[in-house]
């Protein structure tokens, strides 16, 4: 039996505040990427490891995050990834203690173990809980609180990890022994203030386990149909998630690099806490105006057309970063944000009215792809390290581009005759 409306409000405002939970948390990295740089002199190919160490879980636990949520059930699932991020949060307080970097680099990859089980499992609760014909209506209203979450928890790393106590000027907290522990300890009380607010919101969804049972029922059902596996035979299941993948490397990148960049005496020379801000406010702040405005413009703009306008935009602002300075730069670079906010909905709907696999495969592949977020910020670092900040910015201007004939491709392949009910979702 179908919960009634009140209950299925009630029940999707619980799995919203997962979706703002995981966003806060995720954007953490960012200020710490900026703060690990100087607390343990790292060049930018190091620091981005924490990219890497954190988004490589998305294809390891991805495909064994959806075979167990078929055995134990969403609800289940959720309690056991926020379980899991807790766990994390200790394991990077004991690496400051530790003073070891690889320390940190096990914790981040241990807490997106966590929230790769929290994503596979939130997102069909939030599809499930009300009138099938809006699930992409819910959607898109869940995860406009993950941006709000991701900007409030850029604005809470930035001033926890980089405040100018810590980084004046920009500076190296390792150059001074007292301020380099001053920046270990922040990072401490980050991730514990981070796991009591876990621990607040495991409880809360325990309390609130009732009112998902019903939901987390049908999700069940259908999640040993998402491994993935099928979707992999499908050529076209696989160029989208080959977009997907360039498109979470390079916003991921973009975001990584943000805090230096406009740290950059030849950009807008900003300390680094205040680089932060910026990044919050107009990058990920960016992205969540966009992700409203993309939604109303995909009831009247085709989607293909969208994300063609939207990738090629971010490659033309990607290129104007890397060719001038200034104040130009640095405009273009956070500008980016508002183009991304419709990219990763329209490749995933994409990918699924275009695939012949089942739909729960494709999704479970594209999940898969989120691995990009792995691999192209270590890309950039590597050409940062090697020729300069600037010239990174390359490396998500050719992913954007490749998005770009993605979404040509796309608007002149057919549906196929399974992908029905997936038409509405961008």
């Amino acid at each position: 039996m179908n919960p009634g409306p009140k209950p299925a409000h009630a029940a999707f405002a619980t799995v919203v505040t997962l979706f703002f939970a995981w966003g806060f948390i995720t954007s953490n990295n960012d200020p710490l990427i900026a703060a690990m740089r100087g607390i343990y002199s790292l060049g930018y190919t190091e620091a981005l490891l924490t990219q890497f160490a954190f988004f490589i879980a998305y294809g390891i636990a991805s495909l064994p995050a959806a075979a167990l949520m078929a055995r134990i059930g969403a609800v289940r699932m959720v309690l056991g990834a926020l379980a899991t991020m807790i766990s994390a949060c200790f394991i990077a307080m004991l690496a400051v203690r530790l003073d070891t970097y690889g320390v940190v680099l096990a914790a981040l990859f241990v807490m997106a173990v966590g929230i790769t089980a929290l994503q596979v499992a939130a997102n069909p609760l939030a599809a499930s809980l009300g009138n099938p014909t809006r699930s992409h209506l819910r959607l898109t209203l869940a995860q406009a609180f993950n941006s709000l979450g991701v900007v409030m928890g850029v604005h809470f790393g930035a001033r926890l990890m980089l405040g100018d106590a810590l980084f004046a000027g920009g500076s190296a907290a390792g150059v001074d022994p007292a301020r380099r522990a001053a920046g270990l300890g922040a990072v401490s009380q980050a991730y514990l203030i981070i796991a009591v607010c876990l621990l607040v919101l495991l409880i809360f969804i325990a309390a609130s386990r009732a009112r998902l049972d019903t939901a987390s029922a049908s999700v069940a059902t259908t999640a040993s149909d998402g491994n993935g596996l099928s979707a992999y035979r499908d050529k076209w299941a696989r160029i989208g998630a080959a977009a997907l993948f360039l498109y979470v490397g390079a916003e991921v990148t973009i975001a990584s690099l943000m805090i230096n960049f406009l740290n950059m005496q030849n950009v807008l020379s900003l300390p680094l806490e205040t680089a932060g801000t910026w990044l919050a406010n107009f990058y990920w702040g960016g992205a969540l105006i966009g992700r409203f405005a993309g939604s109303f413009l995909l009831t009247r703009v085709p989607a293909p057309r969208l994300l063609t306008i939207a990738a090629g935009c971010a490659a033309l602002l990607c290129g104007i970063t890397f060719s001038t300075t200034g104040p130009v730069a640095a405009y273009a670079a956070l500008s980016v944000g508002v183009f991304n906010a419709v990219m990763f909905p329209v490749i995933f709907s994409l990918t699924l009215e275009r695939s012949a696999a089942p739909p729960a495969a494709t999704s479970g592949l594209l999940c898969t792809a989120i691995i990009g977020g792995a691999f192209l910020p270590l890309l950039a670092g590597q050409v940062a390290d090697s020729v300069s900040l600037f010239a990174a910015f390359a490396v998500p201007a050719l992913a954007y581009l490749a998005i770009v004939a993605f979404a040509i491709v796309a608007g002149n392949k057919p549906l196929t005759q399974t992908s029905a009910p997936f038409r509405s979702v961008h």
